[in-house]
């Protein structure tokens, strides 16, 4: 059992590099595709190389509009906004919005009607 020991340790070692390149965006010095061909045809070297000289320093801190846990502000104290309807402002705006709407409906529906009796009124009466 322990003369596959090495033989398992450069699996791991190679399944590891090649799918944390496989999964990094901007590796260094070389092209991704460039160090997935070293990870495969050097296995152990390759490897190492990759840990070594390819892969990148560090991972962007993700952006996001709230603390993360590691800053000590945990999930359930993080504040909650409001939701619309609960705001008296969204509310009154909707309501003005929904007035105005109904006014352009009506002002159309006013416009359809007098066109319509003047296409009535032009039309030539056949006897």
């Amino acid at each position: 059992m322990i003369r596959y020991l090495p033989f398992l340790i450069e699996l791991g070692l190679l399944v590891f590099c090649l799918i944390d390149c496989i999964q990094t965006d901007v590796p260094r010095n070389l092209s991704k595709t460039t160090w997935v061909f070293v990870i495969i045809i050097v296995p152990l070297v390759g490897g190492i190389a990759w840990l070594v000289a390819g892969r990148p320093e560090r991972r962007p801190a993700r952006d996001v509009p709230w603390p993360s846990r590691t800053a000590g502000f945990p999930e359930y104290e993080r504040p909650r906004r409001s939701s619309p309807d609960d705001d008296p402002e969204f509310l009154a705006g909707m309501r003005r919005s929904d007035q105005t709407h109904e006014q352009m409906l009506k002002d159309w529906e006013a416009q359809l009607r007098e066109r319509e009796q003047r296409l009535k009124a032009d039309e030539p009466r056949d006897s």
